[in-house]
């Protein structure tokens, strides 16, 4: 059996994106998403862990092979060469069906004997038989033929992942339960938000909404067609069942509530809560949509009002849709996101959506439309224009603004989207590249850093949180993420103690990836996150060059090239800072790799000029990282620093205690930064582009230097 099988889980159309999202949240790394599969690996574990937590997955597939299909001759060839009895015991029952889609091989029927044919024959051979009497566990063969390719697999769910199995009756036009927890993970919603869905039918929302908010998984209270599978050991149903009960949640503070004007579907919808067991986290209530209000502020509406296709197209629904702007204005605080194929929505609603997704409501092609309103745990300015509602308007220059920024930071999510298969998952999308949008913006795995510059006019002027709020939402809808992932700060000029200053005290840390190294990063508490990420190269540098040697970090700051110097073999490390906060950190990095040691890893709190003066004449350092301030002044340092002013003299002290034939990196991010002359006793030659990673090209983030020792 194979330690790490190639699985597929089947989504609807336009649903693929959240489902990728699901499996990295488990833990799995989705490759390819094509047509409604999402290919990704897994242990066997992965079988039982993906059906029963996938929320919008349609099902969780064994791919076993894809192979060409010109002909039916080809077809049943490498149909039969694939490795079936792998998977297929000898009295396995496995029926086959199949689907064609542009494919020279349109007889499905045909397909499906040709790919029986040939797996009999396979399994005759590999089992020693000829004899198959399909009286054991059922594994449901698929061929899926797509012009000339065939993918063939076992469907492991049995039943579609819809089937939660809370809902035992079904009201006109109902919804899939799988593509209700996708509109509410596309939307803005998360637990403790207020959620309202005011066409609730028979409760499918708002029931898969508290089951996100007590983390409940999905398939908990049905079985799958892979647990009769006698390869699949049932430790690992149950590890995963119980995995699954400890990590329920007790309910979320927010409010969710449910509103119909069916009283007969309110009942069910009423009975679907108590099977989920979730009847005491949700409010249902009967009202018209025309009677629609609440006292909840900065919630989530996600609706599938009726259409018209599936239902009696009247007077009634023309009226519903007419009145719907004036409605919906009443939670101006409020984002809305509704799904419908209703023609000419966005006219009847007076405006264009923030965002729309083709989905598709089983086989009814539908618009998913999304209007935002200003984001939660902000206080109303007194200026209310300031706080723009999900139907008010912002000035066309921030209309413009927003245009030319979200088709910028596409472009580069688009260029960078293969980065995390490459192992980095921390980088820069976009630094000031559009006229009048003056913000950095950082990726830290499934977190987003926002620094916002001064803009002309200043940010403390009129309309200016709106405009910040209107291109955060940009953010959010750009790069799929959720409000509480993004984290904004004002950055301004760095001069003296504000360089690393402390602007929050909301603590959030995170455990990110570089180099095959981990580090920790605050993305909320400090102006800078604790790792430097134009430095991917240069510490990459550091590790190559530093096997055996003694290394000397000055300015240390969290210690990231430490880290990389002693995943390189550095004999020893030394690190330097004035700041003791920063030394913490810094050692804390060094735990997080096992660098533990303290007798080869030294951390030293003080000035790095008085370091170095005070070194032992006989102390010599094989590799030294010199990346200081632009300023500094600080109460435990005797002068005040000057990276332009001081830098000459700091260099010759540290080459003079580098050991012959060791180099010295140094580096600044001072924009205006002149070397003002060669030091003395070394080779010195610029490496900027050499160091500069392709995320920084356009506008550079530092100068970098690379000094030499000579005799």
């Amino acid at each position: 059996m194979m330690e790490q099988l190639s699985l597929i889980a089947t989504s609807a159309f336009g649903l693929e994106a959240v489902v990728k999202r699901e499996l990295s949240a488990l833990g799995y790394e989705p490759g390819a998403a094509d047509a409604g599969r999402i290919f990704f690996r897994g242990p066997l574990a992965a079988i039982p862990r993906t059906n029963l937590w996938l929320r919008s997955a349609d099902r969780v597939l064994l791919h076993v092979g894809t192979c060409r299909a010109d002909d039916f001759d080809q077809l049943f060839d490498n149909t039969r060469a694939l490795p079936w009895h792998q998977w297929l015991p000898a009295d396995a029952a496995f029926p086959v069906r199949g689907k064609s889609v542009r494919s020279k091989l349109t007889s499905v029927p045909a397909v499906q004997r040709t790919v029986k044919k040939a797996i009999v024959e396979k399994l005759q051979d590999a089992h020693g038989t000829v004899e198959l009497p399909e009286t054991g566990a059922k594994f449901q063969v698929e061929v899926a033929l797509l012009q000339d390719s065939a993918i063939l697999t076992i469907d492991a769910s049995g039943n579609g992942l819809h089937k939660r199995g809370y809902r035992t009756h079904s009201g006109p036009a109902p919804l899939k339960e799988t593509l209700a927890a996708g509109l509410l993970q596309l939307s803005f919603w998360q637990p403790g938000r207020p959620l309202l869905d005011p066409f609730c039918g028979t409760g499918t929302i708002p029931v898969e909404a508290a089951m996100i908010a007590r983390n409940m998984a999905p398939g908990r209270r049905r079985h799958f067609a892979a647990e009769a599978w006698p390869w699949l050991p049932g430790e690992l149903w149950q590890q995963a069942r119980d995995e699954a009960a400890d990590l329920q949640q007790a309910a979320s503070a927010g409010r969710i509530v449910g509103s119909d004007s069916d009283g007969g579907s309110l009942k069910l919808a009423e009975a679907h809560a108590v099977i989920a067991e979730v009847a005491g986290d949700i409010h249902f209530r009967r009202r018209d949509f025309a009677d629609l209000h609440t006292g909840d502020r900065f919630g989530c509406l996600v609706a599938n009002p009726p259409y018209g296709e599936r239902l009696d197209n009247d007077e009634r629904l023309h009226a519903l849709y007419r009145d719907m702007p004036e409605v919906l204005a009443r939670l101006d605080t409020w984002s809305h996101f509704i799904l419908t194929s209703y023609p000419n929505f966005e006219s009847i609603m007076g405006r264009k959506a923030d965002k729309r997704r083709k989905l598709y409501n089983g086989r009814l092609a539908c618009t998913y439309f999304q209007f935002h309103g200003p984001p939660p745990g902000r206080d109303e300015p007194d200026d209310a224009e300031a706080l723009r509602p999900a139907f008010g308007q912002l000035p066309a220059d921030a209309a413009k603004q927003a245009g030319e920024f979200r088709s910028r930071l596409q472009k580069r999510a688009r260029h960078l989207r293969r980065w995390p298969g490459r192992g980095i998952t921390c980088y820069r999308l976009y630094d000031r590249d559009v006229p009048g949008v003056p913000l950095v913006i950082d990726r830290y795995d499934d977190c987003v850093h926002i620094s916002q510059y001064r803009r002309s006019e200043g940010p403390s002027s009129d309309g200016h949180q709106a405009w910040l709020d209107l291109m955060i939402r940009v953010v959010a809808e750009v790069l799929e993420v959720t409000d509480d992932r993004i984290f904004v700060k004002e950055r301004q000029r760095q001069s003296g103690a504000r360089q690393h200053e402390r602007v929050s005290d909301a603590g959030f840390d995170r455990i990110v990836e570089e180099g095959g190294l981990k580090f920790r990063v605050n993305l909320s508490d400090y102006t800078d996150t604790g790792l430097f990420l134009d430095h991917r190269i240069t510490r990459s540098l550091v590790r190559e060059r530093v096997a055996g040697g003694r290394f000397l970090n000055l300015f240390g700051y969290t210690g990231a090239f430490t880290v990389y110097a002693a995943a390189g073999g550095a004999a020893a490390t030394t690190t330097v800072d004035l700041s003791a906060t920063y030394l913490r950190w810094a050692e804390e990095n060094m735990r997080l790799n096992e660098f533990t040691d303290a007798r080869q890893h030294r951390f030293v709190r003080g000035d790095a000029m008085t370091f170095i003066r005070e070194l032992p004449e006989t102390e010599r350092f094989d590799l030294v990282v010199v990346d200081p301030p632009t300023f500094s002044n600080s109460k435990a340092m005797t002068d005040i620093w000057d990276v332009q002013r001081d830098h000459g003299e700091l260099l010759n002290l540290v080459l003079s205690r580098t050991a012959v034939g060791g180099v010295v990196f140094f580096s600044t991010n001072y924009r205006k930064f002149k070397l003002d002359a060669e030091p003395t006793g070394c080779d010195l030659r610029e490496i900027t582009r050499q160091t500069m990673p392709e995320d920084f090209n356009i506008n550079g983030a530092h100068r970098c230097w690379l000094l030499t020792r000579k005799e």
